[in-house]
């Protein structure tokens, strides 16, 4: 076992102790009863997330988790408006983890530690709700899949668009036949992102657990380049653009042609515009092959435009007609179709704004209590994730590559397979994350 690697210690070949030792499920939760829901990472979505899961009445918020305590306070105030009462804040998701009256967390962490968290959580007898993508490269995604089954745990992707109406009939529409055969999907992702400059590294600013912030992550000296938001374009913490978006459109494109793992990607990824500090591409230009189906990933951050005035776009083209999908209706999310002479034949819109954000934590609620299965599931949310590393390791290699879903391996090609998994600093190895990290 490479000890730098803490896949390899929670992967095939599992002590039969660590088996025997998984939580059973629980108990159905009566009507009356509040579920428990920690939130770990409350600066921007997870501060949203805190409030979506503030509203509803049969839910409860005793945790508050975060490694930077100049953040908190929004979330805090959210909770004690909505609640009457004071959520407790640590900077510690394990200390969460040993109280065995919170039910579920919600991790709304910078990618690197969304399989990390998970993966603590399940073991730990807790649900769990985790921001897309659920992985930082393909392998933690296997492992996340492995250890809630293994621990029979609930866990939802915030992949939103699965609880979203207006998503379920665009799916409906695509399968019905309605266009014929729909053998392609694109998307056109011109997300206009921030030039971030160059920035040298410096201290850590004063409330800042930043040994905590990196976690299982190799360390980096202390950079607000690759720091909250801006993680997204490093290698170390994020998953680019694609794992970002791409989660999000890739997923339901996926879901619409009724396909999983590609068997080729090919394509190219490279930064044509931005000089700063991002490591991730600015263009990217992905292609999924499958035995009669491709999907098409489009990506360019720097154009001031966007497709039909939408920065997300998804067409899908049948023999019969086409359907573009996208946010132009102030907003909402809408889809049109066109018939083979071009000409729109029918439109619909989602009726409201939240994104189908409150829907999908209502039905990870509903989950807890009912033990079924969630819209978003792990295995779900793997496969997607899967879609976008494979692109960043088309950008990263510059070469394309043969997949093998059965085996979620990479074919004859040693080098980019490496980027299946990463490296992991020594502390979090051997038995990752265990509890006090040394």
């Amino acid at each position: 076992m490479n000890r730098r690697n803490f896949l390899g210690s929670l992967g095939v070949g599992m002590a039969a102790s660590m088996v025997t030792a998984a939580h059973p499920a629980p108990a159905r939760l009566s009507a009356a009863d509040k579920v428990a829901v920690a939130v770990m990472g409350v600066r921007s979505r997870g501060k949203d997330l805190t409030g979506f899961f503030a509203s509803l009445p049969d839910v409860d918020i005793p945790y508050l988790c975060d490694v930077d305590s100049n953040v908190v306070a929004p979330a805090v105030k959210i909770v004690e408006q909505a609640k009457g009462k004071t959520p407790r804040v640590v900077d510690d998701i394990r200390r969460v983890l040993e109280d065995p009256s919170v039910h579920a967390i919600v991790v709304a962490t910078p990618v690197h530690w969304h399989a990390a968290a998970t993966v603590l959580a399940c073991e730990a007898g807790k649900d769990v709700y985790v921001e897309k993508p659920i992985s930082h490269n393909v392998r933690e995604g296997q492992i996340v899949v492995e250890t809630a089954q293994r621990h029979r745990r609930i866990v939802q992707v915030g992949s939103q668009s699965r609880s979203r109406p207006v998503t379920y009939r665009l799916i409906e529409y695509l399968q019905s036949g309605k266009i014929g055969p729909v053998h392609m999907a694109k998307v056109e992702n011109t997300e206009l992102r921030p030039d971030l400059g160059r920035r040298p590294d410096e201290p850590v600013p004063p409330g800042l657990n930043y040994d905590l912030w990196v976690g299982p992550a190799p360390m980096l000296p202390f950079n607000r380049n690759r720091f909250h938001r801006t993680y997204s374009w490093h290698w170390n913490y994020g998953a680019a653009e694609i794992g970002d978006n791409g989660s999000h459109w890739l997923d339901i494109c996926r879901w619409a042609l009724g396909v999983d793992f590609p068997k080729e990607v090919s394509g190219m990824g490279r930064k044509l515009h931005f000089t700063d500090d991002k490591q991730t591409p600015d263009t990217d230009h992905i292609t999924y092959n499958y035995d009669n189906k491709v999907i098409l990933w489009d990506e360019r951050l720097w154009t001031p435009y966007g497709f039909q005035k939408s920065e997300n776009t998804m067409i899908f083209y049948g023999t019969e007609g086409m359907v573009e999908a996208g946010r132009w209706a102030g907003g909402k999310y809408a889809f049109r179709v066109f018939d083979t002479k071009g000409e729109l034949v029918h439109y619909e819109q989602e009726e409201n704004e939240d994104m189908g954000i409150l829907p999908h934590v209502r039905n990870f609620v509903d989950c807890i209590r009912t033990r079924q299965k969630p819209n978003a599931d792990a295995e779900t949310g793997h496969i997607t994730a899967t879609l976008c590393h494979l692109g960043n390791i088309v950008a990263r290699t510059g070469r394309n590559l043969r997949f093998d879903g059965k085996t979620q391996t990479i074919v004859n090609d040693p080098e980019a397979a490496r980027y299946l998994g990463r490296e992991y600093r020594d502390h979090w190895s051997a038995r990752p994350f265990r509890k006090g990290g040394a």
